[in-house]
């Protein structure tokens, strides 16, 4: 039995329509002489990351937790707290094939949705990268209080799409995020890169 086309798109933002450059962490780790990955280690342990994005804490306590996380490791809460903010001063770039086939599938007639864990910071990133008026809906976990890869996450974003999970599709760097869909009734594609562009198009009829 053919799947339905997909009327509605549903795009993850970190890994997959934002872009971090690794060299770029690892030169604010070595310019305040902390180890290679202990920034991306301080930041996404489960424990620290999970009450950002469901809203229990804000950006900035997050950021607060993750400096006094690096001070236990080097014993210099002023080296720490530098390195966090330098760290949150880069905020990525787009993907710019991605970004195009947003704005095509909207000119197309077909809902986009930007599906994100994200922390109450969501909104002034979305004006820094350019993105503010790119997509129908943003749903943003930190206002849902529910993550990824959570099924009533999957269902609240196709209601605000206006749109059935099996006329949905769902596009993610993360295989765990792409399964969660899958098992919500989505269709669902994993995020490699631009290579991945055609198929989308294709996916999308564009």
């Amino acid at each position: 039995m053919m799947r339905p086309k997909a009327t509605a798109l549903l795009v993850d933002l970190d890994g997959t329509l934002r872009r971090w450059d690794p060299d770029v962490i690892h030169g604010i780790e070595a310019a305040h002489d902390l180890k290679p990955g202990s920034l991306y280690a301080a930041a996404m342990d489960w424990s620290r990351l999970m009450p950002a994005i469901i809203g229990e804490i804000t950006h900035d306590e997050w950021a607060d937790v993750i400096a006094a996380d690096l001070t236990e490791q080097t014993g210099d809460p002023d080296r720490a707290r530098a390195a966090v903010k330098e760290w949150e001063n880069y905020r990525g770039t787009v993907e710019p094939g991605l970004l195009q086939l947003v704005r095509d599938a909207r000119a197309a007639g077909i809902r986009v949705g930007l599906a994100t864990n994200a922390t109450d910071l969501l909104p002034t990133d979305l004006r820094t990268l350019g993105l503010a008026d790119e997509f129908d809906v943003v749903i943003n976990s930190s206002e849902l209080r529910i993550p990824k890869p959570a099924p009533e996450y999957f269902g609240a974003a196709c209601l605000a799409l206006h749109t059935a999970p099996s006329h949905v599709l769902f596009v993610d760097d993360s295989d765990r995020f792409v399964r969660g869909a899958r098992a919500a009734g989505l269709a669902a594609h994993r995020w490699t890169g631009p290579s991945d562009l055609p198929y989308l198009r294709a996916a999308l009829d564009l």
